[in-house]
């Protein structure tokens, strides 16, 4: 979840069909990098490593760590959960490079508008976002919202998906199994701690690989240039990393133990999607509708969609990571785009998705223009959903 937008993954994107020109986007772009949620899962090592240095009970290597943590700190002290320069930077390419590959969508005639869910960091991706759209073309009108009227159907949780989620009888005894299994901490311990039972006083040997995991992982959103990668093995990392991922796809995305019940929280904001494009293709008009929101709703949204490799449903966890990837869909400032396309006498509607940036089909709908899709085979496709 820590992953940093790949802008370099981005690729070049196929012509588009002969008389065609973009006339509409419909995006939902994840916040941009961000610092770790709290304070504390910096200043709960820190103490307990500078605990162990007055106590003799660090290893040079522990040492050597605790420099690093310190570093850190002056960076990250009372930002938890914020955004971060990178996160504004990356909101800031995405406009810049949607703008330059869709100029007839932004003209002073252009209804823009933008939602964010209440959290700050959503906010103020919005504001980077079309705050850099508006550097591109000083025209151009964008409204913004934020609040509990876009709130329900940016950041939507039904009350089956929350009750799965915290029941202890569904995905949990699976998951502690299957973690019990990958995450040996003891080698990293021993790598940091000359005295094992004075850190078992104050913490347990997971906690810690978790937490350092954690801070190693977020580092790429934060301007400070360290790594805390050198403390893990390759396997580790694969096996900590793994473990994330499949709690993130049993919680959000289509396990098959939850058998489709977190698309539902995705339907009120494909809703939106939906009419939103209706309103403009109704109107003959142009524009788009940007929507700012978490790793939670992009997840939902992406499977709600079919995207191609965010629909995939496997039950075993060991093969999770065989068919779904939490950094392929939903990566810092992960964003999912329809592109609508219109031809001069013509009432035929096309669309094509991009996720990251990068064209991505839909597979149950079928087309001979991919990766563009009529519209009215989308719709028609996606009413079906909603009404499942």
């Amino acid at each position: 979840m820590y992953f940093a937008y790949p802008e370099k993954e981005i690729r070049p994107q196929t012509p588009v069909p002969e008389g065609y020109e973009p006339f509409y986007i419909s995006h939902l772009g994840r916040h941009g990098s961000r610092y770790l949620i709290s304070d504390d899962e910096y200043k709960s090592m820190i103490d307990l490593f500078e605990n162990a240095q007055k106590n003799n009970a660090l290893t040079e290597l522990g040492k050597d760590v605790l420099k690093r943590l310190q570093q850190l700190w002056t960076e990250v002290e009372g930002r938890g959960g914020e955004l971060s320069p990178r996160g504004i930077r990356e909101q800031r390419g995405i406009a810049e490079r949607m703008y330059s590959a869709y100029p007839a969508v932004f003209t002073k005639e252009s209804k823009i508008t933008a939602c964010a869910t209440t959290l700050v960091r959503c906010v103020l991706s919005m504001d980077a976002f079309c705050e850099r759209l508006k550097e591109l073309d000083p025209r151009l009108l964008i409204s913004r919202n934020s609040g509990t009227r876009w709130q329900r159907f940016l950041n939507h949780h039904t009350e089956e998906a929350i009750a799965y989620r915290s029941a202890a009888n569904t995905w949990k005894p699976g998951y502690i199994k299957f973690e019990k299994e990958r995450v040996q901490p003891h080698r990293l311990s021993r790598s940091l701690f000359s005295n094992t039972k004075f850190m078992d006083e104050k913490t347990t040997p997971e906690m810690v690989m978790w937490a350092l995991f954690a801070i190693a992982n977020g580092m790429q959103n934060v301007e400070t240039e360290l790594s805390f990668y050198d403390l893990f093995t390759k396997q580790e990392l694969f096996d900590l990393w793994q473990c994330k991922n499949y709690k993130t796809y049993v919680n959000d995305a289509n396990s098959t133990l939850s058998a489709g019940i977190m698309m539902n929280n995705a339907k009120p904001l494909l809703k939106s999607i939906l009419d939103s494009a209706q309103q403009v293709i109704r109107s003959n008009g142009k524009g788009a509708d940007f929507r700012f929101a978490h790793d939670g709703n992009i997840i939902p949204l992406a499977m709600l969609l079919h995207l191609d490799g965010s629909f995939n449903s496997v039950a075993d966890p060991a093969n999770v990571y065989k068919a779904w990837s939490d950094f392929k869909v939903a990566p810092m400032a992960g964003n999912i785009q329809l592109v609508f396309f219109r031809k001069a006498g013509s009432d035929e509607i096309l669309v094509k998705f991009l996720q990251q940036e990068r064209e991505v089909l839909v597979p149950p709908v079928t087309s001979k223009l991919l990766p563009y899709y009529r519209w009215s085979d989308v719709l028609n496709y996606y009413q079906l959903l909603l009404k499942q």
